[in-house]
């Protein structure tokens, strides 16, 4: 059984403007709670034991969510910002981070700033040689990552914001790890827009058939934006038993 899971957090969350200008977003109040507590025990509740907390901006906020509830989950703070510099940026520096960490055992890996469901996740938790994407069918797939996967369920490619229609079934930033994932850090290149994106390394160990594609059968919530706090207290209202 998977016990470890890695939470990126490091980033400054513009998309939520002000609410995010001197906090980090993950930490925004939702029924009383910062957002990532839901997080962490729906993951608690799914059975991982350890958590490696990846942080980078504001972080003394995260130092005193750690103070706070550390006693209910098991977290490793971990300075992105102290090991790569405020300079290089990109959802594969967590990664980094945590290489010397996670080296030689398979891991869960998710975003801080989404939810899953305590199904979802115990679903996730598969203990073999391959590395999974959690994906979920959506009506616009243009505005996200589309999961390209073959007819016996090996993930081909993830393509970013497709301008044209290639399927419906989008990345949500849910993953487990074996590994090998760490073998293709040194692989990608700078992205155009000057970031080391975790995707690229994920479609280099998919061209090796090593990456398989799960859709999930319960919510996935994005933490993104203004808009979203509503809806994960409605959510949260709605689904106690869940998040509690």
């Amino acid at each position: 059984m998977i016990k470890k899971v890695l939470i990126s957090a490091a980033g400054r969350g513009t998309r939520m403007l002000d609410l995010a200008k001197d906090k980090p977003k993950h930490l925004i109040e939702t029924n009383g709670k910062p957002f990532l507590y839901y997080l962490l025990a729906n993951l608690k509740e799914a059975g991982f034991k350890e958590i490696i907390l990846v942080v980078g901006y504001k972080k003394e906020f995260m130092e005193e969510f750690l103070a706070k509830f550390n006693s209910e989950f098991n977290i490793t703070l971990v300075n992105q910002f102290d090991i790569l510099g405020e300079d290089r940026y990109g959802t594969a520096c967590p990664l980094e981070c945590v290489a010397d960490m996670l080296k030689g055992e398979s891991f869960l890996a998710v975003y801080g700033d989404n939810l899953y469901s305590v199904e979802d996740l115990k679903r996730l938790n598969i203990d073999d040689e391959y590395s999974y994407v959690a994906g979920l069918p959506h009506k616009n797939p243009e505005n996200y990552g589309v999961l390209q996967t073959d007819e016996n369920g090996f993930l081909k490619e993830i393509i970013e914001k497709p301008k044209e229609h290639v399927g419906n079934l989008i990345n949500t930033g849910l993953y487990k790890f074996t590994p090998e994932i760490f073998d293709y850090l040194d692989k990608i290149e700078l992205s155009p827009k000057g970031e080391y994106y975790l995707t690229d390394v994920i479609n280099l160990l998919a061209k090796q058939d090593k990456v398989k594609a799960m859709d999930l059968k319960g919510i996935w919530l994005d933490f993104g934006k203004p808009d979203d706090i509503k809806k994960v207290e409605e959510y949260l209202n709605n689904n106690a038993k869940e998040t509690n």
